[in-house]
C-alpha cells in the first residue's frame, strides 16, 4: 500500500519539460514514425500505402473523441476548457478527411498548421497529468500522430507546399483566429490560449503579457511559416538541378 501511494505524485503532477515523461514518447514517436513511412515505401502499392495512413489518422481521431467522450461521462466536462478547440485537438479530430480525400489544398494549410503548432507543443508540452493517465496518451498520440501525418504525405504521397502555401495557410489561420475569439468570448473562456497563457513553460513566456504576446506572433507567424518553407524549397531546388 505504501509503494502504491508513493506512485500517485507521479501519476498526478503536471509532466515536466525534459522528463523522461517527456523525451521517451518522442523517442517511440520517431522510431515508430521511421518504421511506418519505410515499411509503406519498400513494401506497400499505393492503395495500400492510402489506407494505412487512413487508418492511423481514424485512430488519432478516434482518441481524441475517445478522450472527450470519456471525460463527458465520467468527469466534470466543462465547456470552457475541456471543447477540443485547441488547433492540434481539432486537427486530430479532422486530420481523416485530409488522408480520405489527399487534397492538395488541404496539405498546404495542415503542413505549417501541423509543424508550427505541434513541434511547440512537443518540445514545450502542456500536460496536467503524467504516465499513464488518459490525457498523457491523448497528448501524445495527438500532436506525434500529426507529424507522423504530414511527414508521411510529403514522403510517401510526395506533397510539398509551395511559396503561395506559406499565405494560404497564414490566412486560413485568421479564419481559425477569429472563430476561437467568438468563441472565447461567448465562454469566458481561453482556447488557443488568446486569453492568457498557458500554466506551463512555452514560447510565450518570452513574447510579454496579453495582449502583446499574440501581437507578435501574429507578427511573426509568416516569418516562422518561411523558415519552415526553407527545406521544403531547398529540397524542391535540389530535386530540379539533379533532373537537368
Amino acid at each position: 500500500m505504501h509503494i502504491l501511494y508513493s506512485l500517485v505524485p507521479l501519476i498526478i503532477q503536471r509532466v515536466k519539460m525534459g522528463s523522461l515523461e517527456h523525451i521517451v514518447p518522442i523517442l517511440i514517436g520517431i522510431l515508430l514514425g521511421l518504421v511506418a513511412i519505410g515499411f509503406a515505401k519498400r513494401n506497400l502499392n499505393a492503395n495500400s500505402q492510402y489506407r494505412l495512413i487512413h487508418f492511423i489518422a481514424i485512430g488519432i481521431s478516434l482518441t481524441v473523441l475517445s478522450f472527450h467522450l470519456h471525460k463527458l461521462i465520467f468527469e466534470d466536462y466543462n465547456i470552457q476548457k475541456d471543447l477540443p478547440l485547441y488547433l492540434c485537438s481539432l486537427l486530430a479530430i479532422l486530420i481523416p478527411v485530409f488522408t480520405f480525400y489527399r487534397k492538395f489544398w488541404m496539405y498546404e494549410i495542415l503542413v505549417f498548421w501541423i509543424i508550427a503548432g505541434t513541434l511547440q507543443a512537443v518540445i514545450t508540452p502542456d500536460i496536467a497529468s503524467g504516465f499513464p493517465t488518459f490525457d498523457y496518451v491523448r497528448y501524445w498520440v495527438v500532436h506525434l500522430g500529426l507529424l507522423l501525418v504530414i511527414s508521411y504525405a510529403t514522403v510517401i504521397f510526395k506533397m510539398t507546399p509551395n511559396f503561395s502555401s506559406v499565405f494560404k495557410s497564414f490566412f486560413a489561420l485568421q479564419l481559425y483566429f477569429i472563430m476561437v475569439l467568438a468563441v472565447n468570448y461567448l465562454l469566458s473562456a481561453n482556447y488557443f490560449y488568446l486569453s492568457e497563457k498557458p500554466k506551463s513553460s512555452s514560447l510565450l513566456d518570452y513574447l510579454g503579457e496579453w495582449p502583446y504576446y499574440i501581437i507578435v506572433v501574429e507578427l511573426i507567424l509568416v516569418p516562422y511559416f518561411l523558415i519552415i518553407y526553407v527545406p521544403f524549397y531547398l529540397f524542391q531546388m535540389k530535386g530540379k538541378r539533379n533532373s537537368q
